[in-house]
């Protein structure tokens, strides 16, 4: 089942009034400023109010480092090795494995998270000819900052009612964080490579997805996250096909827009926080719907094309990212040193 039988308690329903309600101001913001890379605005509030339910000090400077660090590689790297797939494609893999290193550290997760998926998608977009470098960087940073404010925002204005429960982390054995940060860097790496060949620069929510099915860390979690996903891009992609329908030649209308926005982002919020699995069915959800609203929601933009494109290319990044991290998985566990368990 997807939703639980019982009622959401207070704190679970403000939480989905924040995740909601931050998720479309970020959206709004971009939007009304006329900002590029609107997936950034919308899409990076909703990580950060998803995966952390009640924001604070620790989460705001792990999202800040992971934007400017991220920034400053895709700046330098990308202008030095470029050019020169020979040693950008390693250097990417080095870049990929530290990250995925803190996040299988526990307390350093959202940084690695929120940097391998900025990284990839900015090193993506950097490499095709027209792309103003400086623009992206600078906007997925700007993004970065209003999303800790708009984080902030929601605590002060939508606070929980009561004192959450702290939850303790797993001490992990060494050689299975070897195992899950190679493991990561690795299908993270080779999904780069995959999108750079083939010229997938449309490909956006088929990318995150190659990265969002490696945040369980391993192959078992990865294969159940894979369902979920493609059921959460299903649901998010018919609701934006249902709004655009309903909407039709008003579609261009922020006035009407905004509240059907966040009317979804409502019930996907609510299908997220019942779960309480990090990744599920509805954090999918809400990813491919501010990606479809924030990236391809345009006057001149083919929006019911985009949607299908979504579904075909998605499921099509599930299956093969599952193949690539069953053989990866497989193939470090014949070594003592990286067996996952």
């Amino acid at each position: 089942m997807l939703l639980r039988h019982s009622p959401l308690t207070a704190n679970d329903l403000r939480q989905c009034l924040r995740i909601a309600t931050g998720a479309t101001l970020g959206f709004t913001l971009c939007k009304v400023f006329n900002l590029s890379y609107g997936v950034f605005f919308t899409v990076t509030p909703m990580l950060l109010l998803g995966l952390v339910p009640v924001m604070n000090a620790h989460a705001m400077r792990q999202l800040l480092a992971a934007a400017v660090i991220s920034g400053l590689e895709v700046g330098l790297i990308g202008g030095f090795f470029g050019g020169h797939p020979g040693i950008f494609f390693p250097v990417v893999f080095l870049l990929f494995l530290y990250r995925f290193a803190a996040m299988s550290r526990g307390s350093l997760f959202l940084f690695g998270a929120n940097g391998v998926i900025s990284l990839s998608i900015m090193l993506n977009f950097a490499s095709y000819p027209g792309v103003d470098v400086n623009t992206l960087i600078f906007n997925n940073l700007g993004a970065t900052v209003a999303s800790v404010i708009i984080a902030y925002s929601m605590k002060a204005l939508i606070p929980d009612v009561e004192p959450r429960v702290a939850m303790s982390q797993e001490a992990k054995a060494p050689h299975r964080m070897r195992h899950e940060a190679l493991l990561g860097a690795t299908v993270a790496t080779v999904s780069f490579v995959v999108f750079q060949v083939f010229n997938l620069q449309g490909s956006m929510s088929a990318q995150a997805t190659t990265l969002l099915l490696l945040f369980p860390m391993h192959w078992n979690g990865a294969l159940g996250y894979a369902r979920k996903r493609a059921i959460g891009t299903l649901l998010g992609v018919s609701f934006g096909i249902m709004i655009q329908m309903l909407l039709y030649d008003w579609s261009g209308l922020l006035i009407l827009i905004i509240p059907s926005l966040w009317i979804g982002l409502m019930l996907f919020s609510q299908v997220h926080v019942s779960e309480a699995s990090g990744s599920g069915v509805g954090f999918g959800a809400l990813t491919t719907l501010g990606i479809l609203f924030g990236q391809y929601l345009t006057p001149n933009n083919d929006f019911i094309f985009s949607a299908l494109y979504r579904v075909s290319s998605t499921l099509f990044a599930i299956v093969a990212t599952l193949l690539v991290c069953l053989l990866v998985h497989q193939l470090l566990n014949r070594f003592e040193s990286t067996q996952f368990g």
